[in-house]
């Protein structure tokens, strides 16, 4: 089985609930190597709780501070190397959540989470909101994924759809799948399965 790289244009942009729907939609596994702060309420623990079949992998590195990992990582003593990022095997298909957007340091030699995707080479979820400014990030993201010629499964737009933002994005990338998971007004393991269950007749 393979992996799912699940990244946004931003931080808190909904990855980590998107990243739910989507385990639930595939009955798939989670696995976030890093977690940069928050250890009281893991994001892995969120995803837990709120899908039915999904099988936590362990993070590689938790970080006590909400910073970019790599000043995260000064803080707590810790090197953070490309080696940490090794892919664990995967026994069913397992959605890989990143952290922050696809520039964001993972160590002082330069080394960012675009770069560990690359190596990778998996297909990519990228994760949008619309908010002034959305369009140059969310374009930015996308022609920075082309340049790594890495596979863009779709562009998923959580929260209000905006069709003027969404026609620029059609323009620029006509053959982009976009999907669309509404705002939640109550997060449980109800209105997840019910956003999966929306999310899976969209895709084509």
């Amino acid at each position: 089985m393979s992996g799912i790289i699940v990244t946004g244009i931003s931080t808190d942009i909904g990855k980590t609930l998107v990243s739910a729907v989507l385990c639930e939609a595939l009955q798939a596994d989670y696995w976030k190597p890093i977690q940069s702060g928050g250890l009281d309420r893991l994001d892995s623990t969120f995803v837990h709780m709120h899908t039915s079949k999904t099988h936590i992998l362990p993070e590689t590195k938790l970080l006590t501070q909400p910073l970019s990992p790599h000043e995260a990582a000064n803080i707590d003593g810790v090197e953070l190397k490309e080696s940490d990022f090794k892919l664990p095997v995967f026994a069913r298909t397992t959605i890989i959540e990143g952290a922050g957007g696809l520039l964001v340091p993972i160590n002082n030699h330069g080394l960012t989470y675009l770069d560990v995707f690359e190596s990778w080479n998996l297909p990519v979820y990228l994760v949008t909101r619309h908010y002034l400014g959305s369009i140059n990030h969310t374009l930015l993201s996308l022609y920075a994924l082309v340049a790594r010629k890495l596979e863009i499964k779709g562009l998923i737009i959580s929260g209000t759809p905006n069709p003027a933002s969404e026609t620029v994005y059609r323009t620029h990338f006509p053959y982009l799948e976009l999907t669309f998971i509404p705002e939640l007004e109550t997060i449980s393991p109800i209105t997840i399965a019910e956003s999966a269950h929306l999310w899976k007749q969209q895709v084509g």
